[in-house]
């Protein structure tokens, strides 16, 4: 609840900037997002280390910016968000994608080597998706129920969910027990999963099967008939399908819609990010703000919209490059 709580909080500038209505199908991104103008001397290395979920994106940004500046090389590396603090405070990357927030420890390390926060940038919207394979007839769950599926904690006061007739489907499927599949330790999907579906409480170790990446999270359902797991909605494919979810033990079920995310009744939305190391008291290197401004341009979110999240309203895009100023 807590969760919900927070993203509508966060996601009232988003509906004031007259997204909210949007289905997936008609989906497009805000008008007033400015067009990316090119602008002369812009070559380099410019490296990314973070997260599998933003990976696609990072390498769609890429290519669309690397056509523009063609003496630009992007090399991107996508093992999971725990990756992108320290090799932002190495400096081994200008750019540090996060599919969750930075925890305080990793702000402290970062603040203890430069002097100052590093600056987080918000580049989409995602549905964090519970999957399900194709076949199977289950329209949603609430948070009760996924924790009483995947933990061995059950802090959201349910009690074990080991089948499929336990989470309500009858039939071949009553006693079929229940496949689990997610992300490994270091993702940032998993941090945001356990905070939020499991209340900080544990996986079910003896049954949970930890995948490298989110496509091969949907890949492992696509196999598997019984199967469930999670991912950043932008992987689900015609093998997959996303589920309803409602908050705590709430009888109302909330699609994985825009805008469901931007109101807050879809107890699993969050911003994707990237975090750049700005000196506040100096201008930011060219060639990583060209690239930030790539990515909050129109042509920038047009990716966002193909690779299957949802875009920043024009206002959130605007607030970004002033802080990078």
């Amino acid at each position: 609840m807590q969760m919900k709580k927070t993203m509508k909080m966060s996601m009232v500038a988003l509906a004031l900037a007259g997204v909210a209505g949007q289905t997936q199908a008609q989906l497009s991104v805000d008008a007033e997002l400015p067009e990316y103008t090119p602008v002369a001397g812009i070559s380099g290395n410019l490296n990314s280390i973070g997260s599998d979920t933003l990976n696609n994106l990072m390498l769609m940004w890429a290519e669309g910016f690397r056509a523009i500046y063609p003496n630009v090389n992007i090399q991107i590396q996508g093992a999971g968000s725990s990756t992108a603090p320290a090799a932002l405070i190495d400096g081994t990357a200008q750019i540090g994608p996060m599919s969750r927030p930075m925890t305080g420890s990793e702000i402290d390390r970062f603040e203890a080597r430069y002097g100052y926060a590093p600056t987080e940038v918000r580049v989409g919207i995602d549905a964090l998706a519970v999957f399900v394979h194709r076949d199977n007839p289950i329209e949603g769950l609430n948070l009760q129920q996924i924790d009483s599926i995947f933990s061995s904690t059950y802090r959201l006061g349910g009690s074990p969910i080991l089948n499929w007739g336990q989470a309500g489907l009858s039939g071949d499927w009553a006693n079929r027990p229940i496949s689990l599949y997610g992300r490994n330790s270091v993702s940032g999907t998993y941090g945001l999963f356990k905070n939020i579906a499991l209340g900080g409480g544990d996986f079910d170790d003896a049954r949970y099967q930890e995948q490298p990446g989110s496509s091969t999270v949907v890949q492992s359902i696509t196999a598997d008939r019984f199967g469930i797991g999670y991912s950043g909605i932008g992987y689900g494919t015609s093998g997959v399908r996303a589920i309803a979810v409602g908050p705590g033990d709430s009888e109302e079920l909330f699609e994985p819609t825009p805008e469901n995310c931007i109101s807050g009744d879809y107890p699993l939305a969050r911003f994707l990010m990237v975090y750049v190391n700005k000196n506040p008291r100096e201008p930011m290197d060219r060639l990583t703000y060209e690239f930030i401004r790539f990515i909050n341009s129109r042509q920038g979110q047009e990716v966002v919209v193909r690779d299957g999240f949802f875009p920043l309203p024009a206002l959130v895009a605007e607030e970004t490059m002033e802080k990078l100023k």
